[in-house]
C-alpha cells in the first residue's frame, strides 16, 4: 500500500513539473511580438495561473487515485499513508481565490496603465486599486461569513428496541429481517418524519471562500460553458463548411486587399479619434462603446486578412503554404466531429443523471468504471479530458458571446499574437470558472468520485451552505447549462454556417 502511494506522489510532482513546462511554451508562443522580453511579472503571473488552473482540474482523478489507495486495506491505519488531498483541495482554491481577486487584477492594472509615467506611479496606481478591491471585498466577505457562514445538515434520529442475543438465525429471512414475530420492518427504518432535524455548524473560512468563489465562477460558467459547448465543436465543422474551396487569382487578390485596406484607414482614423478623446480626459461611457467596438472591428479585420492570405498564397513554397491549409481545414473537421460527440455525451449526461430523479444510468460514471477495469489510467485520463473540455468550452463561449454582445470585452488568444492583457483575462476566467468546473464535475460524476475529498467539500458542505443551498437542491446552473447549449445549438445550426458579411467602413456612434 506504502509503494502505491509513493508511486502516485512521483506521478503528481511528475506532472506538476510537465504543466509547468507546457504552460511556458504556451506563453513563449502565444505572446505578443509588443511583449518580447518585457512585461516578465504578468508573465510570470499567468503561468502561475495556468499551472494552478490545471492542477486543480487533474487534482479530481488524482482524488479518485488516492481513494482507491485504501480501498484493499488490509491493516489499520494503512489510509494515513494517503495524500492528505482536503488540505491540498483547500490549499490550491485559496491560492485560485487570491489570484483571481488580488493578484491578476494587479497586474492587469500595472500592464494597462498610461506608459508615459514612470514604473513607481504604475506600481501605486495598480496598489491602490486593489487594496481597495480587497478591502471591500474583505468586508463582504467576513459580513457574510458571520452572519450566514454556516451549513445546515438535514439528520434524522434513528433508534431501534434491544433483545437478548438469539441463540438460532433460522428464523431470519428476507420477509423477516428484523427480531420478534411481529416486526417485519427494523425500527430505526420506520422512524416517523418527525424525528428529522436539522444540524447547523459553523464552516471554516477557507471552505466558504471557495463556495462564495465557485457561486460566482458557477454564473459565468453557466453562461458561458452553456454557450461554448455547443459553439466550440459546431465552430470547427462550420469553419470546414466556409473554408476557401481554391486559390484566387492575382486580380481578385488585388481587389479584395484594396477594399482591405479601405476598410483599415477608416478604423484606423476612427482609433486616432479615440486616442484624442482618451488624452482630453473624456473617457466616458459612449468612449468605452466606441473602443470595444473598434477591437471587435480590428479582430474581423485580421480575420479577413488571414483568410485572403489562405486564399491567396504567395512565395516559393506557395503549393505548401495551400497543402498545409487543406489538411489544416480537415483537421478541424475531425476535431469538430469529435468534440461534438463529446459535447452531445455532456448534455446527455446531466440530463440522464443530474436532471432525471431518480438517475435513468450513471452513463458516464459506468464509462469511466469500466475503463479503469481495462488500465488503471486510462478512466482517469478520460475523466481529466471531460474536465478540461469544459474548460475549453468557456473561453469558447466568451470568445463567441464577447463578439456578439457590446459589453462583453473582447480578450482573443492568437497563436504569436496575445497581448498580455488578453492573456492574464483568460486565465483570470479559467481559474474564476476551473472552481465551478470542478464542482460541476464531482456532482456530474459523483458516483465516480464517491468517497473523495473533494466529495466532502463539494458535495456536502457546499450544498448544505446556508442561502446557497437552494441553488444546488433544485438544479438551478444544471437547468441553464442546458437550456443555453440547446438554444445555442439550434442558433447556431441555423445561422452559424453563413458566411459574415463585410462589415463595411467602421463609423464612430455619435
Amino acid at each position: 500500500m506504502g509503494d502505491f502511494n509513493l508511486a502516485l506522489v512521483i506521478v503528481a510532482v511528475v506532472v506538476c513539473v510537465m504543466v509547468l513546462l507546457v504552460n511556458v511554451y504556451l506563453l513563449v508562443n502565444c505572446q505578443h511580438p509588443d511583449d518580447v522580453n518585457q512585461a516578465y511579472f504578468p508573465k510570470l503571473v499567468v503561468v502561475l495561473g495556468l499551472s494552478v488552473a490545471a492542477i486543480s482540474i487533474l487534482m479530481l482523478p488524482a482524488d479518485v487515485a488516492n481513494r482507491q489507495a485504501c480501498q484493499h486495506a488490509i491493516y489499520s491505519g494503512a489510509c494515513t499513508l494517503t495524500l492528505p488531498m482536503k488540505d491540498l483541495w483547500l490549499a490550491v482554491y485559496v491560492a485560485d481565490a487570491v489570484l483571481v481577486f488580488l493578484v491578476i487584477p494587479f497586474a492587469m492594472f500595472y500592464y494597462e496603465g498610461d506608459q508615459d509615467k514612470s514604473i513607481g506611479k504604475r506600481l501605486k496606481s495598480a496598489l491602490l486599486w486593489v487594496l481597495a478591491s480587497a478591502v471591500v471585498c474583505g468586508l463582504v466577505l467576513g459580513i457574510l461569513y458571520g452572519l450566514v457562514g454556516k451549513v445546515d445538515f438535514t439528520v434524522r434520529h434513528l433508534s431501534s428496541s434491544a433483545t437478548s442475543f438469539p441463540s438460532s438465525w433460522s428464523t431470519f429471512s428476507s420477509s423477516q429481517p428484523c427480531i420478534g414475530s411481529t416486526n417485519h420492518l427494523c425500527d430505526a427504518y420506520g422512524a416517523p418524519a418527525s424525528s428529522e432535524t436539522t444540524w447547523t455548524m459553523q464552516t471554516t473560512f477557507p471552505e466558504y471562500v471557495v463556495a462564495l468563489a465557485t457561486i460566482v465562477g458557477s454564473v459565468l460558467f453557466t453562461i458561458f460553458g452553456g454557450v461554448g459547448i455547443a459553439c466550440l465543436p459546431l465552430g470547427l465543422i462550420f469553419s470546414f463548411i466556409r473554408r476557401p474551396k481554391a486559390v484566387i487569382t492575382r486580380s481578385q487578390y488585388i481587389k479584395e486587399a484594396t477594399e482591405l485596406g479601405k476598410k483599415a484607414g477608416g478604423l484606423k482614423k476612427a482609433i486616432e479619434a479615440l486616442h484624442q478623446e482618451e488624452r482630453s480626459g473624456s473617457k466616458g461611457r459612449k468612449w468605452r462603446k466606441n473602443v470595444k467596438a473598434a477591437e471587435k472591428e480590428l479582430l474581423i479585420l485580421e480575420d479577413d486578412m488571414k483568410a485572403l492570405e489562405e486564399m491567396y498564397p504567395q512565395g516559393e513554397k506557395a503549393e505548401t503554404l495551400w497543402a498545409l491549409t487543406v489538411l489544416g481545414y480537415l483537421g478541424k473537421l475531425v476535431l469538430g466531429i469529435i468534440g461534438l460527440i463529446v459535447s452531445v455525451a455532456w448534455v446527455a449526461h446531466i440530463i440522464i443523471y443530474l436532471l432525471i430523479s431518480p438517475p435513468i444510468s450513471p452513463f458516464l460514471n459506468e464509462v469511466f468504471i469500466k475503463l479503469d477495469n481495462v488500465w488503471g489510467l486510462l478512466g482517469t485520463a478520460a475523466f481529466a479530458f471531460f474536465c478540461f473540455y469544459l474548460l475549453l468550452a468557456v473561453i469558447a463561449g466568451e470568445m463567441m458571446l464577447g463578439l456578439k454582445l457590446v459589453f462583453i470585452t473582447i480578450h482573443p488568444m492568437k497563436w504569436g499574437g496575445t497581448l498580455m492583457n488578453s492573456f492574464l483575462f483568460n486565465v483570470g476566467l479559467i481559474l474564476l470558472c476551473s472552481i465551478s468546473v470542478i464542482q460541476f464535475c464531482a456532482t456530474a460524476f459523483a458516483y465516480y468520485s464517491q468517497a473523495t475529498a473533494a466529495q466532502e467539500i463539494f458535495g456536502h458542505t457546499l450544498q448544505s451552505l446556508r442561502g446557497i443551498k437552494y441553488l444546488y437542491k433544485y438544479n438551478v446552473f444544471q437547468y441553464g447549462f442546458v437550456i443555453l447549449a440547446i438554444i445555442t445549438l439550434f442558433c447556431y445550426a441555423a445561422f452559424g454556417w453563413k458566411k459574415r458579411k463585410p462589415s463595411g467602413s467602421f463609423q464612430l456612434s455619435s
